[in-house]
């Protein structure tokens, strides 16, 4: 019997992408958030993201705006519990790298090198913990390396230079560029402040730049990538699932940005 192989290491992956002339695109889903969750995940690795950022559910989302606290919700009253969000990314057969996006307190509930390990055996090769200080990063990043699961980092318009620097040396997978400050959530326009913190973290790294927070429309994510490498998709596509679009309506979704990426 022959076995698939596992999705692509996330920051090869990437780099290679860009090396042959591809916008990034890394659609975001939250996990359990509806019954048909993984066919969604299926529907948007098919329709053309370059990876998929999957949150694990959690009951006191900081960083996220009402329209990915719905979905939180949502599938917390469905009973979704972090080991269920990673066995359905496992067998869900997905070929594109898969990253989580989680709150510490999950990560220090399940112990650093279990959720590590688990990440990696579920295929999933990469982690995005936002409320975890570059100073407190230590324990977890040593236990996220030791099990080949890349920690991508954030820079934010208030992060200073020296800092991004620091960030960026320790960043792996790509660096996340936050477009504005506040929560996610879909906005008109992008902030003005994307440039300056894409130009900054290109002066510390030549690691993947992808832009998230407030890219919303496909004239928006082709707006992100004239400065950056990619964009990352979240609310816009949570919206349609939590509205009942399904999964079509997610892959739909996620083809218009490729294809506006593919124009640009």
């Amino acid at each position: 019997m022959t076995v698939a192989a596992g999705p692509p290491a996330l920051e090869p992956w990437l780099r290679a992408r860009r090396a042959g002339g591809s916008k990034l695109l890394v659609p975001y889903l939250m996990g359990a958030m509806t019954e048909d969750w993984v066919e969604a995940l299926q529907a948007v690795a098919a329709a053309g993201a370059d990876a998929v950022e999957v949150g694990i559910p959690f009951s006191d989302p900081m960083m996220d705006g009402p329209v990915i606290q719905e979905a939180s919700v949502r599938a917390l009253d469905r009973g979704a519990t972090p080991h269920q969000v990673i066995d359905d990314v496992a067998a869900s057969g997905v070929q594109v790298p898969v990253a989580v996006m989680t709150y510490y307190n999950i990560v220090f509930r399940a112990g650093h090198r279990r959720m590590a390990q688990s990440l990696s055996a579920a295929g999933i090769g990469a982690a995005i913990v936002p409320d975890l200080p570059l100073e407190e990063l230590g324990p977890w990043a040593e236990a996220a390396d030791a099990a080949s699961v890349a920690t991508v980092l954030l820079v934010a318009p208030s992060t200073p230079a020296a800092r991004v620097e620091r960030i960026c040396a320790r960043a792996r997978g790509f660096v996340y560029a936050v477009a504005r400050m506040g929560v996610t959530g879909e906005r008109e326009s992008l902030g003005s402040e994307t440039a300056e913190v894409v130009g900054r973290i290109r002066a510390a790294t030549d690691a993947p730049v992808c832009v998230g927070v407030g890219v919303s429309t496909p004239s928006q994510a082709r707006a992100a990538c004239e400065i950056a490498d990619g964009v990352v998709v979240g609310s816009a596509l949570v919206r349609r699932l939590l509205e009942g679009g399904g999964p079509e309506a997610a892959g739909e979704f996620v083809g218009r940005l490729r294809e506006a990426l593919d124009e640009g």
